[in-house]
């Protein structure tokens, strides 16, 4: 795990799977974690990195929308309230203990051993809408086409974007199961797309943490590759670096979501 400060107020720990992140962002004596680390050991390790930081503990988690690595971060802070898109929480209410069903096989594939995942009191947030932090507030920007639920978070007093499992350098534009999911995605990098433009850093759902021009690049490249997807299907072409298996797999996958 490794822990990286973008600003006084704002720290991304990482992950050592799935370059998954948690972002730690505080305003006065109250903090929130965004997000969360995957292995048990870092999520044990998690609020001792919050002491040393200086930061409160966290009161409020978030979650970015309701897949069950983004949701984690109750394992490190069970008293915290977890909040999350109306849409995320109307996920959660739909499918009774999905999220543990997907956390446990992900565990006995790979031989992890952890407590059991309780998610607790969720708190439905409107998005588009704000959430208070000390005398400040986060933006709620809604987020969908890779699942049908989730929203982006911005971090205005630190120009941070906490972007959820968009604008990655390292993942293609993963499209979710359902009607529609491509123009929903093409609709959320069009919200994003202005909070990018200002953005100091971009924190992906996973990948590295992006500088705004960056980002921005990639935003415009995943923008090409899902325009070239609805048009051409199968052939489109693959942004530069993310042409692995991997990746065709991924290409493959959104061709049959069509």
């Amino acid at each position: 795990m490794r822990a990286v400060s973008l600003h006084r107020d704002v720290i991304v720990v990482t992950s050592q799977l799935f370059q998954a992140h948690c972002t730690l962002v505080r305003e006065s004596d109250e903090a929130f974690a965004i997000d969360s680390p995957v292995l048990p050991e870092e999520l044990e390790l998690l609020p001792a990195l919050v002491e040393q930081a200086g930061f409160p503990k966290p009161q409020g988690l978030l979650a970015t929308h309701a897949d069950w690595d983004h949701l984690l971060a109750q394992l490190a802070f069970p008293e915290a309230t977890l909040g999350c898109a109306e849409s995320s929480a109307e996920r959660l209410r739909a499918e009774p203990g999905a999220v543990q069903r997907e956390l446990r096989r992900f565990d006995e594939e790979l031989y992890i051993e952890r407590r059991p995942l309780s998610l607790g009191a969720v708190q439905p947030l409107a998005v588009p809408g704000r959430c208070s932090i000390g005398a400040d507030e986060l933006e709620l920007h809604a987020a969908t086409g890779h699942t049908l639920d989730g929203m982006a978070v911005w971090i205005g007093s630190a120009r941070v974007l906490v972007a959820g499992d968009y604008v990655s350098s390292i993942e293609l534009p993963g499209l979710g199961e359902g009607d529609g999911m491509l123009d929903a995605y093409l609709a959320t990098l069009e919200r994003l797309r202005p909070l990018v433009g200002v953005a100091e850093h971009v924190v992906p759902g996973h990948g590295p943490v992006l500088d705004g021009e960056r980002a921005l690049a990639v935003l415009e490249a995943d923008h090409a590759y899902l325009t070239a997807l609805s048009e051409r299907g199968a052939d489109a072409e693959l942004p530069k670096g993310r042409r692995s298996k991997q990746q065709r797999e991924l290409h493959a996958r959104n061709v049959a979501r069509l």
